[in-house]
């Protein structure tokens, strides 16, 4: 699954070669991966109690996330994301969540707090907080009402 998602990121990052047919099949797809997210986005949360980071669920929300990230930074998926219901407020309280489980304990959402003077480690979660701040700007992007509910 996160092979998948990593292929479909590439693609959809690559805004040059994708035609209005592949355009039309990912905005089919991005229902399903909003509810996917919205199902899974707890997942994340168990990397900052458990030691294993190589959970596939959490993996695979982090990928879920990075997705949704590029797909609305494209205006042809934007405004069907904008409307999604629930997406803009799970993406806000998975933030909170994130935000709270970072001064619990030690921070693995955010590059800063992970650093302790020697090599910085490399974790999955890394930037996740940061993805989630994206996805939130771009879902409140030239959208009124989801500016008001943020």
């Amino acid at each position: 699954r996160v092979t998948l998602l990593e292929l479909t990121l590439v693609k959809v990052s690559d805004k040059n070669s994708v035609t209005s047919e592949e355009m039309n099949v990912f905005v089919r797809h991005a229902d399903f991966l909003a509810v996917c997210f919205q199902e899974k986005c707890g997942a994340v949360l168990k990397l900052a109690a458990a030691a294993d980071a190589e959970d596939e669920e959490a993996l695979v929300t982090i990928r879920l996330l990075d997705v949704l990230c590029e797909m609305t930074s494209n205006s042809g998926q934007l405004e069907h994301l904008q409307a999604f219901p629930g997406l803009l407020e799970t993406a806000i309280d998975t933030l909170r969540l994130t935000h709270l489980a970072g001064k619990q304990a030690v921070n693995i959402f955010t590059p800063t707090h992970a650093g302790t003077g020697q090599e910085e480690v490399s974790h999955p979660a890394m930037g996740f907080k940061s993805h989630l701040i994206r996805l939130i700007g771009n879902l409140c992007y030239k959208n009124k009402e989801n500016q008001d509910k943020v």
